[in-house]
């Protein structure tokens, strides 16, 4: 019996019949930390946006639980995978507090409003992401980090399997980029949900994630444990430059540029 909740079979993509992923195939296993690494223009956002059935591919399949993403209907599908976006736009000025009740309506009927057990979930995902302090100010008035931090309330409000994430600590500042990572950490420990967000933080990749998928110009060049991964020869090719990367004996991996010098 396959154990993966999530099965990609050999997916193609392009935007305008230009070529942007290649023969993507990887299956995602209950409760693993998967980091998406690669230079910009590698397609870690297009890969995310696939597996959060926010794009369709030209070619290949996508299975959730076995069953393809095709055959679920987009609010079945929204309870047991969630999607956060590197970016934000809103039309209408929502309250906070509304931006993460959000994450409940995929459990409502139609015509019906949230109820009370809806409201402690919003406001217990509020609490751990620390956004509740400004729950009934505009969306549209808080700031770039504020908002990503609400975004991902709203995520947890969800209480999806499966979270895919591009880019989550983009906008904030170091404190919350690792009170951020340490939360999806606790949910991925505590409540096995399972976590694959694109990351372009290479110290905080080997932090956080126990497997690293690093793609290079469309494709999957390596696929595997995050010490596998991290290596000189995959990260000079792929990136471009020279490097030194050291694993020291407490489990830590060092990655810092040789006098910044480019192949």
């Amino acid at each position: 019996m396959n154990s993966s909740i999530l099965q990609v079979q050999d997916i193609n993509f392009s935007y305008d019949k230009d070529p942007v992923l290649r023969s993507i195939s990887m299956n995602v296993s209950p409760g693993e930390f998967i980091g998406v690494i690669g230079p910009n223009g590698s397609g870690k956002s297009t890969l995310l946006k696939l597996l959060g059935g926010v794009l369709k591919p030209d070619s290949g399949q996508l299975h959730f639980k076995e069953r393809n993403y095709l055959d679920y209907k987009q609010k079945q599908l929204a309870q047991s995978i969630t999607w956060v976006p590197q970016e934000h736009p809103m039309a209408f000025n929502f309250k906070v507090s509304e931006i993460v009740l959000m994450g409940r309506h995929p459990y409502l009927s139609a015509f019906t409003f949230e109820g009370v057990d809806d409201v402690k979930i919003a406001h217990s995902a509020m609490e751990r992401t620390q956004t509740l302090q400004f729950a009934q100010r505009n969306f549209n008035e808080i700031s770039g980090g504020e908002k990503q931090r609400v975004v991902i309330a709203g995520a947890i409000a969800q209480e999806p399997e499966l979270m895919i994430l591009d880019e989550p600590t983009s906008a904030l500042d170091i404190k919350y980029q690792i009170q951020i990572l340490n939360i999806l950490k606790q949910l991925n420990e505590n409540q096995q949900t399972t976590i694959v967000l694109a990351m372009h933080d290479l110290h905080l990749a080997s932090k956080f994630c126990t497997r690293l998928i690093l793609l290079y110009k469309g494709e999957i060049f390596k696929d595997g444990a995050t010490e596998d991964v991290l290596q000189k020869e995959p990260i000079e090719k792929v990136y471009g430059v020279k490097v030194h990367v050291i694993h020291d004996q407490n489990g830590n991996i060092i990655i810092s540029p040789d006098r910044l010098c480019t192949q």
